[in-house]
């Protein structure tokens, strides 16, 4: 014990550093939340409820770099892919115009693929044992696409793209094998708006919506520092 205490606790020699990495996890979506429905066929105002994701595989990639003369304050860019895909279920919608009075349809599922950006977090880390817990928080460009709804399998594949701006948050540690070589485990969780026009192949009639995206993500890694 007093061995592993010593191995886990003794601190590398901490200097500046810049560093690659490679992740891989599984992304544990919070859903497609409420938010307004863009349709010719309904009132203004509508509404519509929470999209349900399904869980999916992430992968990805990061760069960062920690500073010299503050070596607990870094900078990082990372880029990770993920697929929550929609399933089948009913899709409700109501109209505050309207109290009490609902419509449902069933959505058929859809692919639903999200890449984010992080073109820089701002990095904290405990830079002076083996083990290193940080934290990261910056903004996210996330890249989302919709494939294949509609009011039946085998209809017409329609697409819905965009790309918003949001936030990207992380919180994990980092164990330093050698000098150069870590392996890392964090949990990141990904926020953004996001608006999809109006599409004529949705049943039971077409639509658009806003929606809130949340995603919470475990990652694992291994890095390179040099």
């Amino acid at each position: 014990m007093l061995l592993l205490s010593a191995v886990l606790l003794v601190a590398p020699a901490t200097y500046g550093e810049t560093y690659i990495a490679g992740q891989f996890g599984v992304a544990l979506p919070g859903g497609l939340s409420d938010g307004d429905i863009h349709s010719s066929f309904l009132l203004p105002g509508t509404t519509h409820g929470e999209l349900e994701l399904s869980t999916s595989f992430q992968f990805g990639g990061k760069v960062g770099h920690y500073f010299d003369s503050t070596r607990w304050i870094g900078l990082e860019a990372e880029v990770f892919y993920t697929t929550p895909h929609i399933d089948q279920q009913v899709h409700t919608f109501q109209n505050t115009s309207v109290p009490g009075v609902t419509v449902s349809g069933t959505f058929q599922g859809a692919y639903f693929r999200v890449l984010t950006l992080a073109p820089f977090n701002l990095m904290f880390r405990y830079h002076k044992a083996r083990l290193q817990p940080y934290v990261g928080v910056g903004p996210g460009i996330f890249f989302a696409r919709i494939t294949g709804e509609g009011p039946a399998p085998d209809s017409q594949e329609s697409t819905a793209d965009n790309a918003r701006l949001g936030l990207n948050a992380k919180v994990g540690f980092e164990y330093y094998v050698s000098k150069h070589l870590t392996a890392f485990a964090e949990w990141k969780f990904n926020y953004a708006r996001f608006t999809f026009d109006e599409n004529q192949n949705l049943f039971p009639f077409p639509y658009g919506l806003d929606a809130t995206y949340t995603m919470h993500l475990v990652s694992f890694g291994v890095g390179y520092h040099f």
